[in-house]
C-alpha cells in the first residue's frame, strides 16, 4: 500500500510484465507505484533462469518495499528468501503449496494460484493460503478479463473469507469488471505496462475507477 488511507475497496495488485517488457521497468515501476494506491507486486519468473530472475527481484523489491507495495516472488521460495520477499505464490498443486506453507507462513505471506475450477480452488484453499488468484501470468492480451476468472472471483468471495485476486484485462476500464465480483484485488499487467502506456498515468486513471465503481466494504 502506497497510501496514506488504504482504500475500503478493491485494491491493485501488479504482476510484472514478461521479459520483453522489462527494459525499463524500474523506471517505470518507480513511476507507477508514485501514482496512488497499490497493494501488491507479483514477480514472474517467466522464462529467466534461476540466476537473472534472481538479478531481476533484487532490484525490484526494495523498489516496491521503499513505497509500501508489498513484493512477491511467484514459484521459488528460495529466491523469496534471498531477496527479502513479503510473500511468495505457489501455482496449482496442493502438496506444495502445504510444504510451502509450512516452512515459509510463519515468514512470509504464501498466496496460491493456478485453480480453473471450483473443486480446484477448494483444494487449494484447504491449505489456508494467505490469497488466491484467478488467472494466468502473462494472458491478460485481451480487452476483458477471462469470464472463468470473474466467474471464480464472484464464487470464491461469495463464499470464502480468505481473500481474492483476480486478473484484469488489458483495458484499465476491465477493473470495474473485477471489483463487481467483490474481488478483495484486481491484477493489472498490461494495462499498466504494455509498450507505450503511461504507467504512472495507468496507476492514477485505475484508482479513480475503482473509486467511482467499487462496492465498498464492510468494516
Amino acid at each position: 500500500m502506497n497510501a496514506t488511507q488504504t482504500p475500503n475497496r478493491c485494491r491493485i495488485v501488479l504482476i510484472a510484465p514478461p521479459g520483453e517488457g522489462l527494459g525499463d521497468f524500474d523506471s517505470r515501476l518507480k513511476d507507477a507505484l508514485s501514482s496512488g494506491d497499490v497493494a501488491s507486486i507479483l514477480l514472474p519468473a517467466y522464462d529467466m533462469d534461476d540466476a537473472s530472475f534472481q538479478a531481476f527481484a533484487e532490484r525490484i523489491v526494495p523498489i516496491a518495499q521503499e513505497r509500501g507495495v508489498a513484493a512477491v516472488i511467484a514459484g521459488d521460495s528460495r529466491i523469496a528468501g534471498r531477496v527479502g520477499a513479503d510473500g511468495i505464490h505457489v501455482e496449482g498443486r496442493k502438496d506444495e503449496l502445504a510444504d510451502v506453507i509450512d516452512r515459509m507462513q510463519d515468514k512470509m505471506m504464501v498466496g496460491a494460484g493456478g485453480a480453473k475450477t471450483r473443486d480446484d480452488a477448494l483444494a487449494l484453499g484447504e491449505q489456508r493460503p494467505d490469497y488466491l488468484f484467478f488467472g494466468r501470468f502473462g494472458y491478460d492480451s485481451t480487452p476483458d478479463p477471462h469470464p472463468r476468472n470473474l466467474m471464480l472471483g464472484r464464487w470464491w468471495a461469495e463464499v470464502i473469507e480468505i481473500p481474492c485476486i483476480v486478473l484484469a484485462g488489458s483495458s484499465l476500464e476491465s477493473v470495474a469488471a473485477v471489483a463487481d465480483t467483490r474481488a478483495e484485488f484486481a491484477a493489472l499487467s498490461n494495462a499498466v505496462f504494455a509498450k507505450g502506456v503511461d504507467a504512472a498515468t495507468a496507476i492514477a486513471r485505475t484508482n479513480e475507477l475503482l473509486d467511482q465503481t467499487a462496492p465498498r466494504f464492510e468494516g
